[in-house]
């Protein structure tokens, strides 16, 4: 997976904010190890009961992600959005996770998206096709 994030999205963090960050990378690092499938039921099962995140909310928390890794800010997107993910559940809101392809040319991509929105995307990210996602349940709605 490959889009890199530009070099002006880090910010600065508290020493709190920056310890989270780092190990909600840490963690992403393992989780992407797992067989997708794996992944995507680590990430609803621990998303359960949180609320959805505002896109403020996940821009923060991709931010901070980007800030302390620097593979999570360069090449490293499916480490990026799973760390995203889990440092917004670590405050109680979940953004929507996503993966998918483009064919022309071929490239894979990992990213977050809060109301069907990319975060922190270049435009582009909207010419890949969604291959697996964990999304907030409707409510309402039973699988």
């Amino acid at each position: 997976m490959s889009m890199s994030v530009a070099s002006g999205d880090s910010a600065a963090l508290t020493w709190h904010r920056h310890v989270t960050a780092r190990a909600a990378v840490g963690v992403a690092r393992l989780l992407i190890k797992l067989p997708p499938r794996r992944l995507r039921r680590f990430l609803e099962v621990t998303g359960a009961g949180t609320r959805p995140a505002t896109e403020e909310q996940a821009l923060a928390a991709r931010t901070a992600v980007v800030t302390v890794s620097s593979r999570c800010a360069g090449q490293g997107c499916l480490q990026r959005s799973v760390a995203t993910v889990l440092l917004c559940q670590l405050r109680g809101v979940r953004p929507d996770w996503c993966t998918g392809v483009r064919t022309q040319p071929f490239v894979a991509h990992a990213w977050v998206e809060v109301d069907g929105k990319p975060v922190g995307e270049a435009d582009d990210v909207r010419l890949y096709h969604t291959l697996m996602s964990v999304r907030r349940p409707v409510r309402g709605l039973r699988r």
